[in-house]
């Protein structure tokens, strides 16, 4: 009994002088370790997926392609030049009964150039522009909701990469305890307490240990090297991913990038019927056209002439049928289909948003009886641990419950990351 209460001393004052050792190490390296060290945040990486990943170069791309086509839109405004030139062999020509008119030749030439200028056409240049920006606005917010949509993907990784660190965390209290406990068992070994080989199933359960330290670092590094890939960036492995505590608002509106898509295609929509409305529109054209042939304009002249002629000409597409009216009712219809659609996706967001927050509540429970679980078990190994060093029970035993304290530890800290996930997920789903 006085040797027991002796080794209790001594562990007592070791683990006063280790705390003490750790504490002054904690106060002088750690600010520099930690200053030293990259930091990354979950509002970082989505910074960066915003900004790095490829599909975020397609809205420059989509500004470039814009640019042209409203350029050549606006070329509508210019006048426009034609050349033409041509000949001909006719195997009869005018001919008047008077000697003193030569006939005209069989074979006759003619070039021309030809300048059209639209005077009045109706909006529809306008109408078009309109439709153009409207496309380009769509386009662009469907690149957004696209790269929201991956945000998701970054949630999962950021927050797996998390539990794999408090996995490792874990699994070295367990390595240093189980060394602690290995000094224990051979001193007991060698005072005749315990049987010899006690300490080999500890040795055995240190390997294993490594086994998964092995196994979570490389599943680690996997997880950042994705995570990377999607941020394009390279994250160091020794990064530093903050697990700031993530409040879920169940009070706000749905405020996802979708909702604006969706209006961004109705007004596309009503840009593009109006294009349609002015299609057939009068248009007005002013022309010169100036050439140089023979005959010209005159036809009894049978020798080479310039010419010219200016004018200004309608056109004016009264009947198509009712194509246009119908492409207008058609359009309509693809507008009631987005209403649709609007309904569909509120409807299914609002379903995962309760389900999200089902699974809230569920994991708060879970993480409440987890804690006491854990306190409990810290009991029964404090017992473990004193019957192992009298020899009471065996080293087998006491593994047993160091796992079993380790295996609770290690589903609160995934209960824990989980819930921060599930979080991060539902104000992700309602667009905050």
């Amino acid at each position: 009994m006085i040797d027991f209460i002796e080794s209790m001393d001594y562990h007592l004052i070791r683990y006063e002088m280790t705390m003490r050792g750790l504490f002054i190490y904690t106060i002088l390296f750690l600010p520099t370790l930690v200053f030293g060290q990259q930091t990354l945040t979950l509002e970082d990486c989505y910074e960066l997926l915003k900004s790095n990943y490829p599909l975020a170069q397609v809205e420059g791309l989509l500004e470039r392609q814009n640019e042209i086509d409203l350029d050549v839109i606006n070329i509508g405004k210019l006048p426009q030049v034609d050349v033409a030139a041509q000949t001909t062999y006719q195997s009869d020509v005018i001919q008047v009964p008077i000697p003193t008119i030569e006939p005209l030749n069989n074979d006759q030439y003619r070039a021309t150039v030809s300048i059209n200028q639209l005077i009045y056409g109706g909006g529809a240049i306008d109408a078009s522009l309109k439709a153009r920006s409207a496309a380009l606005k769509s386009q662009q917010k469907q690149v957004e909701v696209n790269l929201y949509q991956l945000k998701r993907q970054v949630n999962q990784l950021y927050f797996s990469i998390l539990l794999s660190r408090e996995k490792q965390e874990l699994l070295t209290a367990k390595k240093q305890e189980l060394v602690a406990s290995l000094d224990e068992v051979k001193s007991g070994i060698t005072n005749g307490i315990l049987v010899p080989a006690s300490d080999k199933v500890l040795e055995v359960e240190l390997l294993k240990i490594e086994q998964q330290f092995q196994e979570a670092e490389h599943n680690e590094l996997s997880l950042i090297g994705t995570l990377s890939s999607l941020c394009g960036k390279e994250i160091a492995s020794s990064t530093i991913l903050q697990s700031t505590e993530i409040i879920a608002d169940n009070e706000s509106e749905i405020s996802r990038p979708e909702l604006s898509l969706f209006q961004l295609k109705k007004d596309q929509i009503e840009t593009r019927h109006t294009l349609l409305s002015k299609q057939n529109s009068p248009k007005i054209l002013g022309f010169v056209t100036s050439g140089y042939g023979n005959p010209g304009l005159n036809m009894l002249d049978n020798s080479f002439q310039p010419f010219y002629t200016v004018g200004v000409r309608l056109n004016w597409k009264v009947f198509d049928w009712s194509a246009n009216t119908k492409e207008r009712e058609s359009l309509l219809v693809n507008k009631e289909i987005i209403d649709n659609e609007v309904r569909i996706f509120e409807l299914n967001t609002q379903i995962r948003l309760d389900q999200e927050q089902t699974e809230i509540s569920k994991l708060m429970g879970f993480i409440s009886s987890d804690l006491e679980i854990i306190k409990l078990r810290r009991d029964v190994l404090s017992s473990a641990e004193s019957q192992l060093k009298n020899g009471v029970i065996t080293t087998s035993a006491y593994i047993a419950e160091l796992t079993n304290l380790f295996e609770d530890e290690n589903t609160l800290s995934m209960h824990r990351i989980q819930l921060i996930l599930v979080k991060a997920n539902y104000n992700t789903t309602k667009g905050q």
